[in-house]
């Protein structure tokens, strides 16, 4: 792997993405207006919206990711853009990391911009700090950018792509105990739930909004989200592919 590389690769992304503004206006200000809305949905419900809110700031950017870096990597490989970076000396994990690294810059955009959104304009009170929200939200964009540079190696077109994502996150969503108590599920749906990285990244939400101060349950979620991370970025580098005639 080589530093200069991966931060080329994320230079022409970044470059490209400025040009695409549709693109950035949905990386960047969805996961607010989704929180706006969910607030007037809960209008006569606060208590409900204040409980609830923070785990949605550890779920919308997570699925935002997911959708627009599967389709982005995708549409690379569709173009040639993939296979002509690949007859370069560039090694598959510099182009991951690359990838990686300009999608987690915009999704830290988004992030912040959420967490004003959150904590100021809509004043939902958490017991832990803003920094702790911050590190719990990026943590779950950038769980969804690998999830998504992953999924985007077994599709052939950006529909196939955004299909993967009720395989990939619609079960995690279910099971992640927002709907319902993990320990209220099934046996076997609470051992898949276990599994399942959503459930850790909502849990940190869940722990920022009860507890003040970096819990060991805070600390060990962040963790097992972030071996998620790198485990699926390991994945995606091996199996990233060129396009087939």
């Amino acid at each position: 792997m080589s530093a200069t590389k991966t931060l080329s690769t994320a230079w022409r992304i970044l470059s490209q993405l400025r040009h695409d503004h549709r693109t950035l206006a949905l990386i960047i200000f969805i996961p607010s207006i989704l929180l706006t809305i969910f607030r007037f949905v809960f209008q006569n419900q606060q208590p409900v919206f204040q409980a609830i809110a923070p785990q949605f700031l550890g779920i919308f950017p997570l699925i935002i990711m997911f959708i627009v870096t599967s389709v982005a990597m995708l549409r690379e490989r569709r173009t040639g853009t993939l296979d002509r970076l690949m007859t370069m000396p560039i090694s598959k994990a510099d182009l991951v990391l690359g990838y990686m690294l300009a999608f987690s810059l915009l999704a830290l955009t988004q992030v912040a911009l959420a967490c004003v959104v959150l904590l100021g304009f809509l004043d939902v009170p958490v017991a832990g700090s803003t920094l702790q929200v911050v590190l719990a939200a990026l943590i779950a964009a950038m769980l969804g950018t690998a999830l998504g540079l992953f999924v985007s190696a077994f599709a052939s077109s950006e529909f196939q792509a955004v299909q993967f994502m009720p395989a990939f996150v619609l079960p995690q969503l279910l099971l992640c105990g927002l709907f319902a108590a993990r320990a209220d599920m099934a046996r076997p749906l609470q051992w898949l739930a276990n599994v399942l990285p959503m459930t850790y990244s909502v849990d940190a939400m869940k722990q920022v909004t009860l507890h003040t101060g970096w819990t060991s349950e805070f600390l060990q979620d962040v963790a097992i989200v972030s071996v998620y991370v790198i485990g699926v970025l390991v994945l995606g580098a091996l199996t990233i592919r060129r396009q087939e005639a």
